[in-house]
């Protein structure tokens, strides 16, 4: 029997089919049916039509936007100043930043549950703003490392071009190296605003009585109508795509125009 290359990807396809087209098939056909296993499209318009799920649509929005803001006005002046310093120990400073994430995601957000509390008293008083630093505190270090791998392969000439032909450092900063930091700035808004909208576990941890989408698909998962749930999971699944559509388009059209120089 002669080997194929194409057999290496039997494997993956596999994996593919059983946890990734089977569950999403399971969850189109709740989301489009009642428990009678009848279609229907009540469940689409409950959406739209419920002010909770609307209100917790808007609420993860919020936060999602607040984090990813303060997220990438954190990341983007460390990123650059590690990417274009002369620092010796760059690795080191890189290491400083990931090793939060080999810690237990539990441990951490505990630990800054108790600094809040120090500083708060009673963490009930600030849901959105506690909320907001647990998961600035978790995402940051997805928003640092793209738009530091972007920055660090940026060519220095083109911004001592710039400076020769008279512009400021502020005015090469502005026209040279930001847009072309675009693609990791995209990357890194991805890592971060996706998660933000569902990661309702920094929530529950820091007392946050108020929900956002992915602790609303739990709860009606937990009171077993997995037919609503599915359609609130099946409209996340179809926002993130076109977030996801978006952003990829973004970053061809911004190499494209500047003739892959990012590549």
């Amino acid at each position: 029997m002669k080997f194929s290359r194409k057999a290496l990807g039997i494997p993956y396809a596999i994996f593919l089919v059983l946890f990734v087209a089977a569950p999403l098939l399971v969850l189109i056909y709740f989301a489009f049916t009642n428990s009678n296993g009848e279609f229907t499209v009540s469940n689409l318009l409950g959406f739209f039509t419920d002010p909770n799920t609307l209100g917790t649509l808007c609420y993860s929005f919020a936060i999602a936007f607040v984090t990813t803001v303060v997220c990438l006005l954190l990341a983007y002046p460390t990123a650059y100043f590690l990417a274009t310093s002369g620092l010796s120990n760059k690795g080191a400073m890189i290491m400083i930043f990931i090793m939060p994430m080999w810690i237990n995601f539990s441990l951490r957000i505990t630990a800054l549950k108790e600094i809040l509390s120090i500083i708060e008293g009673n963490l009930a008083f600030y849901p959105f703003l506690n909320s907001v630093i647990g998961m600035v505190y978790d995402f940051l270090p997805f928003m640092i490392l793209p738009i530091y791998n972007t920055v660090s392969k940026l060519d220095p000439s083109l911004t001592e071009a710039a400076r020769d032909l008279g512009a400021t450092e502020w005015n090469a900063f502005l026209k040279v190296t930001l847009p072309l930091s675009i693609p990791g700035i995209v990357s890194g808004v991805s890592m971060v605003f996706l998660p933000s909208m569902t990661n309702y576990v920094v929530l529950d941890m820091l007392y946050n009585s108020t929900y956002i989408m992915g602790s609303l698909i739990g709860s009606y998962f937990s009171a077993y109508n997995w037919h609503g749930g599915s359609m609130i999971a099946l409209i996340l699944l179809g926002i993130i795509c076109l977030f996801t559509l978006a952003t990829d388009d973004l970053t061809e059209e911004e190499n494209a125009g500047r003739g892959g120089a990012l590549l």
